[in-house]
């Protein structure tokens, strides 16, 4: 069973439904007990980084997630890849969940392009073994909608890159954990099969 966490915010029931239709038992929950008992994790998100952590702060969802992250899949989806990290400019005072290592940045204004990125971008696809990005290649394009990109600390946690302006973090990977700074769930075929990639891990 999928636990697809559920504190106001993100496109939960998307994420969800594309999570069923690649044959997962899926559970939206916002108890902790629930996220204890489920095989996989789910992280979605959409809005600002601080309201956020404020959100998985009132339902009590921090240790539960933590504990999980240390033995589970977990999948962190925009907003919820950025709240896997330590920190984010965009809420300086408002400390992430720091499972991965590194910092969430804006995209600069020096570079002079469309903050939000929103739209269509291929990845670049860095480390091929990563089991979130079985069959992906270079050609394959997913949908943005964010104004910050985590850089993480550790090299090779980066699994794709996009680029937008300059090369930042799409996908990342660390053992058991997943992030996609895109929305899977919004993004067609090429999501759905990074979707049942993520369903189909042991």
């Amino acid at each position: 069973m999928i636990a697809v966490i559920d504190y106001g915010m993100g496109n939960i029931h998307s994420v969800a439904k594309a999570l069923q239709a690649s044959g997962a038992e899926v559970l939206v929950t916002n108890k902790p007990e629930d996220i204890k008992k489920s095989d996989k994790l789910v992280l979605p998100g959409v809005g600002a980084f601080s309201d956020a952590m404020v959100e998985l702060k009132k339902f009590n969802l921090l240790p539960a997630i933590k504990d999980s992250a240390a033995k589970k899949p977990l999948l962190g989806i925009c907003l919820g890849m950025q709240l896997l990290f330590d920190k984010s400019q965009e809420a300086e005072n408002q400390p992430g969940l720091s499972i991965l290592s590194g910092d969430v940045v804006k995209f600069s204004s020096k570079l002079k392009l469309k903050v939000p990125h929103m739209g269509w971008n291929n990845l670049k696809v860095k480390a091929a073994q990563c089991p979130l990005l079985k069959g992906i290649t270079d050609q394959d394009q997913v949908y943005f909608c964010h104004s910050y990109y985590p850089v993480p600390k550790e090299s090779g946690t980066t699994a794709a890159c996009a680029e937008y302006g300059l090369e930042f973090a799409a996908v990342v990977w660390k053992n058991n954990l997943y992030g996609a700074q895109f929305h899977p769930e919004k993004s067609q075929t090429v999501g759905l099969k990074i979707i049942r990639n993520f369903v189909e891990l042991c």
